[in-house]
């Protein structure tokens, strides 16, 4: 099974007049790849996955597909739902359109037992049997903790799992899982701790930060991954200013307000109930951003 592991990125969604701009979609993902980055993530959380349809799911993942073929960045594919039949036919969907990977997000809202979810991401899993499989932990997001103990269950028991985003902000959990499961691909899926994980013995990272400033992810996993931590954690320091503006209001409004600035995206559009941020931030993301080189498309 080839694993994706690395630098990835967990894509925006780009709309104009309220609908998916599969060609702006497309250049995104090109810089990312002319950037570095391993894989590209669409339709997770900061795609706002929440309120694309099934159709721009599926477009999106299909985009992806096209524009990494025959290059060295790879598709890691959301596939989650709070319904472990819908999550099933997204995983299933995700595999039709020849995506490298998947991570499901945990069920939300319905707040499942440690069993529920354990049997949840079971199904799931071996539903797809042959495509590698991460689970998403976002307590934060969902309302339920993938707890260590699960975790681990799943990797042994289901052959495909072979690793968690893990978006808890709790190092302590990364130590935990690796100390019991070295071969576990723990993700950071917190941008102001990457260096943190990735020096703990992380595999990669699910950055929100890398839609503004691939060349700076990517540079910073490839060090840690060599063993140049020191040259790492310079660049986490760099981004730490930027990784927190970009999460003073809820992922993925700053975000996408910082590719409008930054010229990357046309429209600064999102899908209610997000809505665009306050003149405040605004101005606070603006002075941050001065602070870095920003690539074009």
């Amino acid at each position: 099974m080839n694993l994706v592991t690395g630098s990835t990125t967990a894509l925006i969604t780009p709309f104009k007049n309220g609908k998916l701009d599969e060609q702006k979609y497309a250049d995104l993902i090109k810089r990312q790849i002319n950037n570095g980055i391993n894989a590209v993530c669409p339709v997770g959380t900061t795609g706002e996955s929440a309120t694309l349809t099934y159709d721009e799911d599926r477009i999106c993942m299909e985009i992806a597909v096209a524009v990494c073929k025959g290059t060295n960045t790879k598709v890691l594919a959301g596939a989650g739902s709070n319904s472990t039949a819908e999550a099933i036919e997204a995983a299933k969907t995700a595999q039709k359109c020849g995506v490298d990977a998947i991570f499901s997000v945990a069920p939300y809202y319905n707040k499942p037992s440690q069993e529920g979810l354990y049997q949840h991401y079971k199904t799931i899993a071996e539903s797809v049997a042959e495509l590698p499989f991460m689970l998403y932990n976002v307590p934060g997001r969902t309302g339920v903790d993938i707890q260590a103990d699960t975790v681990i269950r799943l990797f042994n028991d289901v052959k495909n799992i072979y690793g968690i985003k893990e978006a808890s902000g709790n190092i302590e959990r990364t130590i935990e899982l690796l100390s019991r499961r070295p071969d576990l691909k723990v993700f950071s899926g917190d941008d102001a701790i990457d260096y943190a994980i990735l020096a703990n013995g992380g595999a990669g990272i699910t950055s929100v930060t890398s839609n503004l400033l691939p060349d700076f992810k990517s540079e910073l996993v490839a060090k840690a991954l060599s063993g140049d931590f020191a040259s790492s954690k310079v660049l986490n320091d760099k981004l730490f200013p930027i990784n927190k503006v970009l999460f003073i209001e809820s992922n993925p409004i700053m975000i996408k307000a910082a590719m409008f600035i930054a010229g990357l995206i046309d429209t600064l559009e999102y899908r209610l109930p997000l809505v665009a941020p306050s003149n405040d931030n605004l101005k606070k993301l603006e002075a941050v951003m001065k602070n870095y080189e920003i690539k074009g498309l």
